[in-house]
């Protein structure tokens, strides 16, 4: 019998996230000095902010590059950013190692074929709703929100709210 993914949640103490298609609605605006910006939700920057002053740990790992990423958090507290990144598991996998966290303790949220393996590697594992078909066949849970449009918020509100955090 699989364990419902609201049961899972008790157990999360970290999330960790794509940034294009998750935090972002995966739109890229290259600017002329080559700089790619996105644009992100500032329902999804609350959760986050509620999440990390209730002591979670919070992790984005991702193949895109630009110093809005992490420009965009620098003002959050501790968010680990890790930009090009090709094979997302050995990252996963060095960070938890760091905080000595265990996968079922780690809710992943990915929305595209690069997430696939985290996907596999988390507890819980989530996608926005416009998500890859091949990222919703193995999720725990669909959120009701797109990628850039509040799926963060989901998804740490429900785990906050089981924690009675929020």
């Amino acid at each position: 019998m699989q364990v419902s993914y609201r049961k899972k949640l008790h157990a999360i103490t970290t999330f960790v996230f794509d940034f294009d298609g998750v935090l972002s609605d995966g739109k890229i605006y290259t600017l002329p000095d080559g700089d790619m910006i996105r644009a992100t939700h500032v329902k999804d920057g609350h959760a986050i902010h509620q999440a990390l002053n209730k002591g979670y740990r919070i992790a984005i790992i991702t193949g895109g590059y630009s110093e809005t990423i992490p420009a965009r958090f620098r003002n959050f507290g501790q968010i680990d950013v890790f930009m090009k990144v090709v094979d997302k598991a050995p990252v996963f996998n060095q960070y938890l190692a760091q905080y000595n966290i265990a996968p079922e303790e780690v809710l992943f949220m990915g929305d595209d074929i690069p997430d696939l393996p985290l996907m596999h590697l988390a507890g819980v594992a989530c996608c926005p709703a416009d998500a890859a078909i091949e990222i919703k066949a193995v999720a725990d849970y669909i959120s009701f929100k797109n990628g850039g449009d509040g799926c963060v918020r989901d998804v740490i509100e429900q785990t906050l709210r089981i924690h009675e955090n929020w």
